[in-house]
């Protein structure tokens, strides 16, 4: 309440609204498996295209397991693209990781021990350096340290090719009013000078720094040689001096079977100027997406006047001593005799760990670090997932992977079945399963939070331009999204047409599908004239009440809703004026979805009820701060068995 302490008018805002509780998203989907690359630990990144998921976790190319599976197909980067093809439009990626870690865990980027699954290349100077820099040449008086390059995650995808390429600009020394100025240079640039006053008259490279010049004002420039000896730059001159700056340019170019590469213009070498590669390739960086798509860190530790000298010579070394018929000199470079002076090198180590099982699939926590979280436990996190699969995790589940398949699948049952995550788990088939096969399977899984689908989807793979088998989740999932978006989650995600299918694993005809389907396995189906369809939408129960998966669903989607939309009623006062609101805000709520189809019943009373008043609640409840409201819904429920009932009457019989 206000206070009015002198007389006058006041003026002051009300809302006569109520709340609204507004329905969520049911169309985010969630994959977790094995990836290229990537993050392997901390929260999943949100995708939105396969592009996303590209420059992130790598291409869709195969991986190479270290252990009995050797290469496999990349089932997660496949069912991400089956994903948006299908028409979903937000995805989530745990990536599992099976291989050694560092102990302590290190931080993103940091230089990796060897043999952890990072892609490893160094540079040190050569015992006898070419004479590249200068003419006369000039050489280091303390030699650099060792460039490291690695790649921030582990993984096959970081064995990358880098391409340096060298360029001197235009001479930026010129005289002002004021005294000599240098044109676009900026702090910790290295620069080209040019000097008959210098001691290497033929020109070398220097280290710029400004500093404060308290005499003018102004900024001035020293410029340090390879020994940290500084020149000033007035005493330059601009009549026969040249100050000129220099710079590099990389390529990530990735072993990917289709090309793929990343540019990067305009880099430095002094470890302090922001856009050296020091910088650029930081072990930790402060844009989370630069965390995530610049694939490589770079390190070198010295930060003295003459680091990107050191940086720039150790870099010059691997050039070609004789570039178009003439000696690489930065002269010549300056001469237009050596056009593009570069260097490449080549990251190796880096591996995709051995095939994960179960426990990675299912993650840890460390308490002690809230970052470090993998598999579906990192996946609890993220509060907008409807949607939950592990594409691949039961290719092999028919015979030596038959263990960790089941228990992957339980997995995410259980994480689905957790209280306040509101999901679905789509689970994979088993890959090559005939019709007992995959009865048994299902007998051995029980939930109204899961649906299974069979048989694999045959597509004309992308990447091998042969045909293959991949795993139904993604497709499903994408179909998912695809009816959400386009009828509402009160609808059955089945008779949709499946985009990129050429066929199935098994071709099923209706005799097949009418053992299947009342064991709650949704079958993959073909028709002439009409394509291969989704053609189930039942759970994994035996629970009468919950056979279908659009129920689910939607019962899901108004428990998260209502949740979400009625955050602001906590620590309010517990009696009728919140009780009638509460009741109101969903009743309001409720009368929307009757509105759009989303209820069964004539009138709203048949519909659904809300009632939040004393006979909801007992004493004790009050007593200990508990509101209970109780709701009740009419669901609607596929039309899975359309019959039509025909039979002949004669011309003279009466059918009025």
């Amino acid at each position: 309440m206000p206070q009015y302490l002198s007389p006058g008018v006041y003026v002051e805002e009300v809302s006569f609204r109520t709340g609204t509780i507004e329905g969520v998203s049911t169309s985010t989907a969630a994959f977790v498996g094995p990836t290229r690359y990537g993050p392997i630990t901390g929260t999943p990144q949100l995708l939105n295209c396969l592009s996303d998921y590209v420059a992130i976790y790598g291409s869709i190319d195969p991986l190479v397991f270290s252990d009995e599976w050797g290469e496999m197909v990349n089932y997660v980067g496949q069912a991400v693209r089956a994903f948006f093809d299908n028409g979903g439009g937000s995805l989530y990626i745990s990536r599992t990781w099976n291989g050694p870690l560092a102990s302590p865990p290190m931080l993103p980027g940091s230089v990796p021990p060897p043999g952890i699954g990072y892609a490893l290349a160094t540079l040190q100077p050569l015992s006898s350096p070419p004479q590249v820099l200068t003419s006369p040449p000039q050489g280091l008086a303390n030699p650099p340290q060792t460039l490291t390059w690695s790649g921030r995650y582990p993984g096959a995808e970081g064995n990358v090719t880098l391409t340096i390429t060298f360029s001197i600009g235009q001479n930026v020394l010129v005289p002002t009013s004021a005294g000599n100025a240098v044109r676009t240079v900026n702090n910790f640039d290295t620069v080209w000078i040019a000097s008959p006053s210098l001691p290497e008259s033929g020109g070398a490279l220097y280290g710029a720094e400004s500093y404060l010049n308290k005499a003018t004002g102004g900024l001035g420039w020293t410029f340090y040689d390879v020994n940290n000896n500084g020149t000033d730059l007035s005493l330059l001159n601009p009549a026969t001096d040249q100050v000129r700056i220099f710079t590099a340019s990389l390529q990530i170019s990735y072993p990917d079977g289709t090309q793929r590469t990343d540019f990067y213009p305009g880099l430095t070498f002094h470890p302090s100027s922001p856009t050296s590669f020091s910088q650029t390739f930081a072990a930790v960086l402060n844009d989370s997406y630069y965390a995530l798509t610049r694939p490589i860190v770079f390190t070198y530790n010295d930060t003295s006047h003459a680091a990107g000298i050191g940086v720039a010579q150790l870099m010059l070394e691997q050039v070609a001593p004789v570039i178009n018929n003439s000696p690489f000199t930065i002269p010549n470079m300056i001469a237009g005799n050596v056009i593009q002076p570069q260097y490449t090198e080549q990251l190796t180590g880096g591996f995709d760990g051995a095939r994960p099982l179960e426990p990675q699939y299912q993650g840890t926590s460390d308490p002690s670090n809230p970052l470090i979280k993998t598999g579906l436990v990192a996946l609890e996190d993220v509060t907008d997932v409807s949607i939950v699969a592990a594409p691949g995790s039961t290719f092999g589940a028919g015979g030596d992977y038959a263990a960790d398949g089941l228990s992957i699948a339980n997995d995410l049952i259980a994480h689905c079945e957790k209280t306040g995550l509101y999901r679905i788990a789509v689970l994979d088939s088993p890959d090559s399963q005939g019709i007992s096969d995959i009865s048994s399977w299902r007998g051995q899984l029980s939930s109204s939070y899961a649906a299974l689908y069979y048989p694999w989807v045959r597509i004309l793979d992308p990447v091998s331009n042969l045909e293959a088998n991949m795993p139904p989740s993604g497709y499903v999932a994408g179909i998912y999204a695809r009816s959400d978006n386009l009828y509402g989650v009160s609808k059955a995600p089945a008779n949709e047409v499946v985009t990129d299918a050429i066929g199935f694993e098994t071709m099923l005809n209706k005799g097949q599908q009418d053992l299947l389907n009342p064991q709650g396995i949704n079958c993959f189906r073909f028709f002439e004239g009409r394509g291969y369809r989704l053609w189930g939408a039942r759970t994994i129960t035996s629970d009468s009440q919950w056979t279908y998966v659009n129920p689910r669903r939607y019962i899901l989607y108004l428990e998260h809703s209502i949740d979400q939309g009625t955050q602001s009623l906590v620590f309010e006062n517990n009696g009728p004026d919140l009780w009638a609101s509460t009741a109101q805000l969903i009743t309001d709520f409720l009368s929307n979805e009757y509105a759009n189809g989303n209820l069964l019943g004539a009138t709203k009373a048949q519909a659904f009820f809300v009632r939040c008043d004393a006979t909801t609640m007992t004493q004790n409840d009050l007593d200990n701060g508990r509101l209970v409201c109780l709701i009740g819904v009419s669901l609607l429920r596929p039309a899975e068995f359309v019959i039509f009932r025909i039979g002949q009457f004669t011309a003279s019989s009466n059918q009025s």
